[in-house]
């Protein structure tokens, strides 16, 4: 299956910017002023933790600039939130390439590496742990990188907020995580699923909720669990997430070709419909205006239906910074896709011909729960 996706590379254009061109996302792109200070911050705890070791991999890391896509989801976000969110948005990238091998193929093994990581989210207390207690935090527990790293963004990300958001943020992670199982099995399937099927699954590996859950967090609120999960509220946030894996799919599909992987809309539609590549291009460009479009019609019609039920002024205005944030994660995600080297030529190469990211063996080791194997193993071909 994967050769047969990948022989289409040469069909299809390697600049992001011209396949993503029919994209319209008509909401504002802002910018954080704080990305250098969390670009700043975050090499240096990607040291700290041992998630890079090599002046090479810090290197070829640093010029994805990553912190930049999370100064574009959180524009108004304090210096010391923006350099949170750096962090875990490192984390998820980290943690999406150790999958680009033989780790990939291994269902059981993820499930091992995903029970281990879920039992370090905790709930802890809502006050703000002492400067004491940071000092000895996750950073010196003992541990693997990829563990430690995620329990320390656990830990801080969750001080001070209520149990209640902790479970919904805890449910969001996990199910990120686990999502990884059911790309593993579309890697090894005879045939490729559905769109609507692969949307399943890759609805939760976008890693689009636990960013929504922070964009609550960066404003100081937390929605009442009635109305975040009623609709439209849940409708947005699964349309939000649809833009999201539409655009990343267009931008990164001819480093995936390069790299082997099936799990892309663009490749799965393509199969699906027996189209060429560019036509698959198209279709899914579309269905990201189309739901873009209906995004903007729940919005205008969001304070009808908020005054219809009584919502309060106050919630009413946490409310509109979540939709507000909606649109920076759409919006946020395509002009940071467009800049990024992660999906030009550079990207392309730096995972072809089997090539992996230097931070892409963190889960192969003996410390972590999966394969010592998983490092040798080629991606599927």
């Amino acid at each position: 299956m994967a050769n047969a996706m990948a022989s289409g590379h040469h069909q299809v254009t390697a600049d992001p910017t011209r396949r993503a061109a029919s994209i319209r996302i008509p909401f504002p792109a802002r910018f954080s002023p704080h990305a250098e200070r969390a670009r700043r911050h975050t090499l240096q705890w990607l040291q700290e933790t041992g998630l890079l070791t090599e002046e090479a991999a810090t290197a070829e890391y640093d010029a994805l600039r990553l912190e930049r896509l999370m100064a574009y989801f959180y524009p108004d976000a304090t210096g010391n939130d923006l350099e949170l969110a750096a962090d875990f948005n490192a984390w998820f990238f980290i943690f999406d390439d150790q999958f680009d091998g033989g780790l990939g193929l291994r269902p059981e093994a993820i499930e091992r590496l995903v029970d281990t990581l879920g039992r370090t989210m905790t709930a802890i207390g809502t006050s703000r742990p002492s400067a004491a207690s940071d000092a000895s935090g996750p950073l010196g527990a003992p541990g693997p990188p990829l563990v430690r790293a995620f329990r320390d963004i656990w830990r801080r990300a969750t001080a001070g907020t209520p149990y209640g958001w902790q479970n919904r943020f805890r449910t969001h992670w996990r199910a990120y995580m686990a999502a990884y199982q059911g790309e593993a099995h579309n890697r090894n399937a005879d045939r490729l699923p559905t769109l609507e099927q692969f949307l399943k699954v890759r609805r939760d590996s976008i890693g689009v909720q636990p960013c929504l859950d922070f964009t609550e967090r960066c404003g100081g609120y937390f929605l009442p669990d009635e109305l975040h999960d009623s609709f439209p509220l849940r409708e947005m946030r699964e349309i939000t997430g649809d833009v999201v894996i539409f655009v990343n799919d267009i931008v990164s599909l001819v480093k995936e070709l390069a790299a082997g992987d099936v799990n892309n809309s663009v490749v799965v539609l393509r199969e699906q419909k027996g189209c060429t590549l560019e036509q698959s291009v198209e279709y899914i460009a579309a269905l990201a205006n189309a739901r873009t479009a209906h995004f903007a019609r729940l919005a205008l019609d969001l304070p009808k239906t908020l005054s219809e039920r009584g919502v309060l002024p106050e919630v009413r205005g946490h409310i509109d910074h979540y939709v507000e944030g909606m649109g920076h994660l759409m919006a946020g995600n395509l002009a940071w896709s467009l800049a990024t080297s992660r999906y030009d030529e550079t990207g392309i190469a730096a995972v072809s011909g089997g090539r992996q990211r230097p931070w892409a063996y963190l889960a192969a080791g003996p410390e972590c729960p999966a394969e010592g194997a998983a490092r040798n193993a080629p991606a599927k071909n």
